[in-house]
């Protein structure tokens, strides 16, 4: 490259809704390994006073853990998060709603968190030019590819932006 020349750049972003293709299976890296001090800290935060998060003392003795567990808000925030980079960092406009949510394991302080997420479904939006609705179906697996938790989600998410010469 010349002293004249610019280097190309690539700035990190999600998806335009043309690029999301119903079937594909992304699969987030790195995961998250989630601390004591993550589930004590969102716990606090917010608000939420129960003693299977905060109290070793009552946790431990408690069948059929006999362990404090994870807080599931946090679960979820953080499988949702783990995709962002990914899927919708600056392309978004914002998320509709979610369903189907479960937590058929927990996770402990310990416990590394991985995402995936399979692009359900798409469409235009009806009411809103530039813009799709993206449906996505989250799976949150730990170190040992249990499953812990699951959602959906739709999103609205804005379409390539028309550039001159287009």
């Amino acid at each position: 490259m010349s002293a004249q020349e610019s280097p190309r750049r690539v700035v990190q972003r999600g998806l335009w809704f043309e690029e999301f293709e119903t079937g594909v299976v992304y699969e987030h890296r790195p995961g998250r390994t989630v601390t004591e001090a993550d589930n004590v800290l969102f716990t606090t935060l917010t608000m939420n006073t129960q003693a299977l998060h905060l109290d070793a003392a009552f946790s431990d003795a408690l069948p059929p853990f006999n362990a404090r567990l994870v807080n599931s808000m946090f679960t979820l925030s953080t499988l949702v998060g783990l995709s962002v980079a990914q899927l919708t960092q600056g392309t978004i406009v914002g998320n509709l709603g979610f369903s189907e949510i479960a937590f058929p394991k927990p996770l402990f302080h310990g416990d590394t968190l991985y995402a995936e997420t399979v692009i359900t479904d798409k469409r235009e939006s009806r009411s809103r030019p530039g813009e799709g609705i993206v449906t996505f179906a989250h799976t949150g697996r730990n170190q040992h590819g249990d499953v812990v938790a699951t959602a959906v989600r739709k999103t609205l998410v804005r379409k390539r932006p028309v550039t001159e010469g287009d």
